[in-house]
């Protein structure tokens, strides 16, 4: 596999075709690659929503209207769409139950090793909830690990995705009783195959010179 190819092939998709689902061991795939996608001090501060049913599809298209509207066409279309959610707050409740995964996924050697670990990312945690007070920027940044990772690895399994900003999340978030749950939804993905009224799919791609972005030391 080349990665580098890989990345300069990968494009927003502008328009998909209807009616193609996605097997069950592409879905499989996708869950895996948001479930390890990497964040801060293994935070996992996210949640997905995925719709790969009309019903699903219909209920997220609730936050494509108005302003909005013209994103409604990839959504319908769409063989899968994933909704990615930051939780509103790491509260005591979510670092206990990461700590307790990974105690049962063999990460501590020690109790020592538990609480060292613990003790680190209280300290991140309390440092942008209590000192920075960014801990919404800080949980969408690491929401954004999940949606490189995820935008990366559809490429590798040769889907089309495109990643959307342009909804009422106010709107979503009621939709799928967010709030009640803690979250709030931060960009909606939708993946499949390009069909052929995607113009975006025949231009060249298009970034700064190598020069203007990455320097040697």
């Amino acid at each position: 596999m080349d990665i580098a190819q890989i990345a300069q092939r990968r494009y927003t998709t502008k328009a998909f075709t209807p009616g193609r689902p996605l097997s069950a061991e592409q879905l499989a795939q996708l869950r895996a690659l948001l479930r390890h996608a990497p964040s801060s001090v293994n935070s996992q501060p996210w949640h997905f929503v995925l719709a790969a049913s009309e019903q699903g599809r219909q209920q997220v298209l609730q936050a494509m209207q108005g302003d909005f509207s013209y994103n409604a066409g990839k959504v319908r279309d769409a063989s899968l769409v994933v909704v990615l959610c930051a939780r509103r707050s790491l509260d005591d409740a979510h670092l206990q139950a990461l700590l307790e995964q990974e105690q049962r996924d063999g990460r501590y050697a020690t109790p020592e090793a538990m609480a060292t670990q613990d003790k680190t990312r209280r300290f991140y945690v309390e440092l942008h909830q209590k000192t920075l007070q960014d801990e919404a920027v800080w949980i969408s940044r690491q929401v954004y690990l999940a949606l490189g990772t995820l935008l990366l690895g559809a490429a590798a399994m040769e889907l089309d995705a495109c990643p959307m900003e342009g909804f009422d999340a106010a709107a979503l978030d009621r939709e799928l009783g967010l709030e009640q749950q803690g979250l709030t939804s931060m960009v909606v993905v939708a993946l499949g195959y390009h069909s052929e009224a995607d113009f975006n799919a025949s231009l060249p791609k298009s970034r700064l010179e190598e020069g203007r972005v990455i320097s040697e030391i």
